[in-house]
């Protein structure tokens, strides 16, 4: 269950039919796909938003409505992964910030910060299929999971300050929550990226494998481990580790502190910038 007092729920937006085939309970949406094995009662939310998965509007809105669908059916734990072979998230839209509408913006960190709650505050066991990349919303939404399955060869980490860019505090609590407060201080200012095998290392994913079936396998034994647990005390529990981060996430003094930085000249020159060496790398 999620605190009641924290989160708003909302209905997802499903375009297609729910179908059964194979054991499983196959749910679809224009960006996310959730299926659920009927043996393990494990949900499995995919992202799919090609090429690299960079989170949107439309894509956090689909992931939120997901994350609602999967606790409504009460499924036994859920695993996020992505449909790509290379990146898992790319992280947040870059164009979603570059000159933007400012009601659409206002929304899409506002999802945002929805998103991260569901997932951070979920009750069920959580567990991420890092099959790809995860730079910056990448990384939190791998991290904001309670288990980290990464594929060889890839990277992951807050990278933000490398594009001229403070990672929110509860990017940072995000972390922490994971790693040692001097070695989160350090990945930030830098704006460092781990390779699979270094973030296994230092403890920011669990477990490195080679491929997405044997992440999913893998996720799927985390998640079983709680199978006798009884919720509402595992639930519970928690809470109470997470208590700290969730509370430091004022949502009103968030957003207009986002749209601040967001809006001054330097930031907005830095993501032009950015946005045009993507384009000449094309």
């Amino acid at each position: 269950m999620f605190p009641a007092r924290i989160l708003q729920r909302f209905s997802p937006i499903l375009r297609n039919s729910l179908m059964s085939a194979n054991s499983c309970r196959y749910v679809s949406t224009e960006l996310v796909s959730t299926q659920v094995d009927d043996k393990t009662g494990i949900a499995t939310v995919t992202m799919n938003r090609p090429p690299v998965n960079s989170l949107n509007l439309d894509l956090l809105r689909e992931i939120s409505g997901a994350l609602d669908a999967v606790e409504k059916n009460k499924s036994k734990g859920m695993i996020l992964t992505s449909s790509s072979d290379t990146v898992f998230s790319a992280g947040l839209d870059i164009m979603e910030m570059y000159k933007p509408d400012q009601a659409r913006v206002k929304e899409f960190w506002s999802t945002l910060q929805e998103v991260w709650l569901k997932l951070f505050a979920a009750g069920l066991p959580t567990a991420a299929a890092i099959n790809g990349h995860a730079p910056a919303g990448g990384c939190l939404l791998a991290m904001s999971c309670e288990y980290r399955v990464m594929r060889t060869n890839f990277t992951i980490g807050l990278n933000e300050t490398q594009l001229g860019i403070v990672a929110p505090v509860w990017f940072m609590g995000t972390m922490e929550n994971i790693l040692p407060r001097r070695e989160v201080e350090l990945a930030l200012t830098l704006g460092k990226m781990f390779s699979t095998e270094k973030a296994h290392e230092i403890g920011l994913v669990d477990q490195v494998v080679d491929t997405k079936e044997e992440a999913i396998a893998k996720c799927t034994e985390f998640i079983q481990l709680f199978a006798r647990v009884p919720r509402m005390a595992r639930d519970l529990t928690k809470q109470v580790f997470r208590k700290d981060i969730i509370a430091s996430l004022d949502r009103e003094q968030d957003l207009q502190m986002f749209l601040y930085a967001i809006t001054q000249p330097q930031v907005q020159k830095g993501l032009g910038l950015y946005i045009e060496s993507l384009k000449k790398r094309k």
